[in-house]
């Protein structure tokens, strides 16, 4: 969520599709050209395959689940879109099938008129949203969000409900009640909570335990009953508010991990969702991240497990795990291609095809491929039958960075030492702050870049040719859980106010994060989407990375941070054109009430 959009959140149902009348209108769909090998039982197997792998049958298979199903094949169950490009009518729950993770093909919806529940308002545009399939006790159980059940149409009453089956392509039976109620906000009487993205488990006494919600309201866990259709007792809360939605948990050498998602969803060729996790001995948590900070802390935790690379995906989030019958653990996500973001040109519904990648475990942390990331080549397909060999499983590098960015260059870096700031320091608008005691002292401004609120003053130095890193240290008070909205300071990449990078130690309601966010023109307008790093902290180290990539040119500028100087995080990266006249440096803004610090502003020469 960006420093503007995130004011917005609590009024806009940005999750997962948008709310359009449902039908089901049968089509063809032919297996996917990404495998190398056709898929044509449970035994075959293709040797290599390319992402997107639902390119086959569908341009869009966002938020998907996945379950190996006793006939030996696996089942892919997708949020309600359309599959193709101007195909107009959304599929309610799509099915995909596939012998061998990579090839996969179309077998239908699995709600239709007839199976969906009577109790979801289909005349108000009610939606089927991030499905979650799972085989117990001799039954399939596909838990699922219905985005509207109250029958006036006015209200945002979001709930989870649940269909069960002998087998995964169906028929469904819906069960004829919630799971889980809309739950009401603190507001006004049409004021609910987020009651979206649902995942089921049951823990080693044999209880069952649904995991669900979203930015309003965070991501909760509740007991079920033994028949899998009501809640029991009292929620808890495992996730904080404004930061995670789309969990999904595993169990894994005696933790649970639960992973989510984080981020803009949702804006096109600047998406930054990622996914995030952390671990805890119990079900119900804490969740805490590999810094030992908890995900419900308002200087929010999260260990990143998935985030964009660089490479054409973007908005790699809302993720499923599979383990192939080698052993070897998968990711299945979706991702949005920057250069195609939409599915109906040039705005309409995010095109966010599935993708696979291997998952690591990397001293008992899962990250895809090691930490990097979303593949966009060819790639070793999971071991699903012979023939065949078994995909390279050994971990790459791991997520932190070197501990050194590189040779300080001192002409183009600033201790703030002296009276002033050094010569070459250049302003975009009235400048701002003072020199104070070996600091930059910058009271947060009440402006912003956003968009088309660019009134905020930016501190800027010529960028050095060839590769470099960029650091400072930042002391900001933003405090703690109280509301506060968007302050923030930190390190800037900037090109012009409509196209820059900025990473930030920002208050986005109840938390504290590090916000990574982008922001490019598009097609007349202007995109902006975040990711977020490591947690912050009273005093927070930021670092920008800056390389060149060789084949097309491009800037790719990817983020660190850290909380005591020494261990790091790496986090995303976006890219900028090649061709761009680059300034980098520092800003200060998002509304008045806070004081950002800044120790130093260090260049590295790589």
């Amino acid at each position: 969520m960006s420093s503007s959009s995130g004011a917005r959140i609590r009024r806009t149902l940005a999750g997962s599709a948008l709310l359009i009348p449902l039908a089901f209108v049968p089509h063809s769909y032919g297996a996917s050209a990404s495998a190398d090998a056709r898929s044509d039982g449970p035994g075959a197997r293709a040797l290599t395959y390319r992402n997107p792998v639902s390119s086959g049958f569908a341009d869009t298979f966002a938020d998907p689940a996945v379950v190996r199903g006793k006939d030996g094949y696996w089942y892919a169950f997708g949020t309600t879109d359309p599959l193709r490009s101007g195909e107009g009518e959304p599929h309610s729950l799509p099915i995909a099938r596939s012998a061998d993770l990579v090839d996969w093909s179309y077998v239908g919806d699995a709600l239709d008129e007839d199976n969906a529940p009577d109790w979801a308002d289909e005349k108000n545009d009610a939606a089927y949203w991030a499905p979650d399939i799972s085989y117990h006790d001799g039954r399939y159980w596909l838990y699922y969000v219905v985005t509207q059940t109250d029958a006036t149409g006015e209200k945002d009453d979001s709930a989870i409900g649940v269909a069960t089956a002998s087998h995964p392509a169906g028929p469904w039976k819906s069960h004829d009640e919630p799971v889980v109620e809309p739950r009401r906000g603190s507001g006004d009487e049409d004021d609910f909570l987020w009651t979206f993205d649902p995942a089921h488990v049951v823990d080693t006494d044999g209880r069952r335990y649904l995991y669900y919600g979203s930015y309003y309201g965070g991501i909760e866990v509740t007991e079920l009953s033994a028949d899998g259709r009501r809640t029991v007792g009292k929620p808890t809360k495992v996730a904080t508010d404004n930061r995670f939605e789309g969990g999904y948990v595993v169990r894994r050498g005696g933790y649970w991990y639960l992973f989510a998602s984080s981020g803009d969803c949702c804006a096109g060729p600047t998406t930054g969702y990622s996914v995030f996790v952390g671990r805890s001995k119990s079900v119900r948590g804490p969740f805490k991240d590999r810094e030992g900070v908890a995900l419900t802390a308002s200087r929010t935790g999260g260990s990143i497990a998935l985030t964009p690379n660089g490479n054409r995906w973007v908005g790699t989030g809302h993720n499923a795990v599979v383990k192939d019958l080698a052993g070897q653990d998968w990711m299945l996500y979706h991702a949005i291609d920057r250069s195609d973001p939409f599915l109906d040109e040039p705005y309409g519904i995010n095109r966010r095809p599935m993708l696979i990648d291997r998952l690591d475990w990397v001293d008992g942390w899962p990250v895809v491929r090691g930490g990097k990331g979303a593949s966009e080549g060819r790639q070793l397909a999971p071991v699903t039958g012979p023939p065949g060999h078994a995909p390279d499983a050994r971990p790459g590098a791991e997520q932190h960075a070197p501990g050194t960015p590189g040779r300080l260059d001192a002409s183009r870096s600033d201790e703030f030492d002296g009276e002033q700031p050094r010569p070459g320091w250049q302003w975009v608008r009235d400048p701002a702050g003072r020199v104070e005691k070996g600091q930059y002292v910058w009271p947060t401004q009440d402006a912003d870049l956003h968009k088309d609120d660019n009134t905020a003053s930016v501190m800027l130095r010529k960028a050095p040719e060839g590769d470099f890193t960029v650091e400072t240290k930042l002391g900001i008070d933003l405090g703690e859980e109280k509301e506060r909205n968007f302050q923030q300071g930190g390190l800037i990449a900037y090109v012009d106010d409509d196209r820059y990078l900025r990473l930030s130690h920002a208050a986005i309601w109840n938390t504290r994060q590090t916000e990574y966010g982008k922001e490019q023109p598009y097609e007349g307008d202007i995109s902006y989407g975040s990711t977020s790093v490591g947690p912050p902290a009273a005093t927070t180290w930021l670092r920008l990375r800056h390389t060149r990539d060789h084949r097309s040119g491009e800037r790719r500028v990817q983020a660190f941070t850290s909380r005591d100087g020494r261990t790091w995080i790496a986090g995303g990266t976006w890219t900028l054109p090649g061709d761009s006249e680059l300034r980098t440096g520092l800003v200060s803004m998002g509304g008045e009430g806070a004081t950002a610090e800044f120790d130093y502003f260090r260049v590295y020469r790589h």
